[in-house]
């Protein structure tokens, strides 16, 4: 089996993987076993309290329950503002990380070429671990708050505990981190460019004194390269020397 088909099939399970997280999720909104308490002096009278993000209920025994939704928007604490917002932001993401995930994917072969694809399935897998954040932000959040109110002897409004809707949202929440963390990684090593080291290291200009040889430049003796040559004979055997010396004895004279 070659690379290639070790990260198509690698995609894939990360990518089954995300979409039963974002259900999981996404079955949580509309469940009301948030928070549940039972309260009873009898057992004919006994009366179960449960709650979510949207509403509050209660049930008896006999199997009647009703409902009811927060009757103020703005009446209600920050914490619970700041639940349903990263619980919708979670929905979103894990929408949109699904639409990039299948256009990304090598098994699918909608996109164009191959480090094309894995750049979109990158940006997918960075989606999803943004739902998978959200989520698991919400739910810890929902359940600190309602073990804290639980634990505390002070807080003597009725005291709930956790319901079955907080334990699916984060086994949901950590499907979706664990397979955008899946894709993320096998996609990053094909999409993204790889920085060379020795290319990315300051290079240190180069100067007159150290080109080329690396040496410190050194003006040429032009006495000892003089001497170095033969004599240089013209017209008549007279040397360079002598017609030198014949030159500036002339001269001399002149002056």
């Amino acid at each position: 089996m070659n690379y290639r088909a070790v990260v198509m099939y690698m995609e894939i399970g990360g990518f089954v993987s995300c979409l039963c997280g974002w259900v999981l999720v996404c079955s949580t909104l509309p469940t009301e076993y948030w928070t549940f308490s039972e309260v009873g002096t009898i057992v004919l009278t006994t009366a179960n309290y449960y709650s979510n993000l949207w509403r509050d209920c209660v049930s008896d025994t006999t199997g009647v329950s009703d409902c009811k939704d927060y009757p103020s928007m703005l009446a209600l604490p920050a914490f619970l503002h700041g639940c349903r917002a990263l619980a919708i932001c979670a929905v979103i993401t894990g929408f949109f990380g699904g639409v990039l995930t299948l256009v990304g994917m090598k098994c699918t072969k909608i996109g164009g070429s191959e480090i094309a694809n894995a750049r979109v399935t990158f940006a997918g897998g960075v989606t999803y671990l943004v739902s998978g954040l959200c989520g698991m932000v919400t739910y810890s959040w929902w359940a600190n708050k309602v073990i804290s109110e639980f634990l505390d002897v002070n807080f003597r409004a009725q005291k709930f505990e956790l319901g079955a809707a907080v334990f699916v949202g984060w086994g949901g929440s950590v499907l979706l981190l664990s397979g955008g963390t899946v894709l993320t990684y096998f996609s990053a090593k094909e999409g993204l460019p790889k920085i060379d080291s020795s290319a990315a290291r300051p290079q240190r200009p180069a100067t007159y004194a150290t080109a080329r040889t690396g040496r410190t430049y050194r003006r040429p003796d032009t006495s000892s390269r003089a001497a170095r040559g033969p004599p240089l004979f013209y017209e008549g055997g007279r040397s360079r020397e002598a017609v030198k010396t014949r030159l500036t004895f002339n001269r001399d004279s002149f002056v």
